[in-house]
């Protein structure tokens, strides 16, 4: 009997160093587990200024696109209509024609690195021949906000959506199919 009380004794003792560290593993928060586990101090993007490096467009049968590329998180976008484009800082007109503009405000966000130099590779000013989409430009990059206007002949009937990996903001803009 000596023997098989020492095998209970030793399977008791087992069980609870498993038991024990399991629980002390749940009892551990997540963040302490992430932390011990880097290496290196970790920056994410999410603590830092997203860059817009890229706009692009495409004519498609059912609509215009407007493609903004962005490094990092998407930062907050707002589209609004306005009666004409204006540049941000200096407030000169932007000389895109059409009858119908729209705004697209980013922030925070910039168009330049640290040291200042641009980031952004697209058009600055850029005429465009679409069934709607006009003309697009880059109208700021100012105090963590960059600003784009789209110009265009009729009225805009538009929709806004994200795309992930890589970042990117798009803006379509209704028109009758053209295929």
């Amino acid at each position: 009997m000596p023997h098989r009380h020492f095998n209970r004794r030793r399977l008791v003792a087992v069980a609870t160093g498993v038991v024990l560290t399991a629980g002390i593993g749940l009892a551990v928060p997540a963040s302490a587990f992430a932390q011990s586990r880097a290496a290196a101090p970790a920056t994410t993007t999410a603590t830092q200024t997203p860059l817009v490096v890229n706009a692009r467009w495409g004519g498609h049968c059912t609509y215009d696109r407007i493609v903004i590329d962005i490094k990092g998180y998407i930062p907050t976008t707002t589209v609004k209509r306005v009666s004409e484009l204006r540049y941000d800082g200096s407030g000169r007109l932007v000389p895109l024609a059409g009858r119908y503009f729209l705004e697209v405000r980013l922030t925070p966000a910039a168009a330049h690195n640290d040291a200042g130099q641009s980031v952004y590779k697209g058009p600055k000013l850029q005429k465009i021949y679409l069934p709607k989409l006009k003309g697009i430009a880059l109208t700021g990059d100012y105090e963590g906000v960059v600003t784009f206007g789209a110009a265009f002949n009729t009225y805009p009937n538009y929709s806004t959506f994200k795309l992930h990996n890589p970042e990117r903001f798009v803006l379509d803009v209704k028109h009758t199919n053209v295929c």
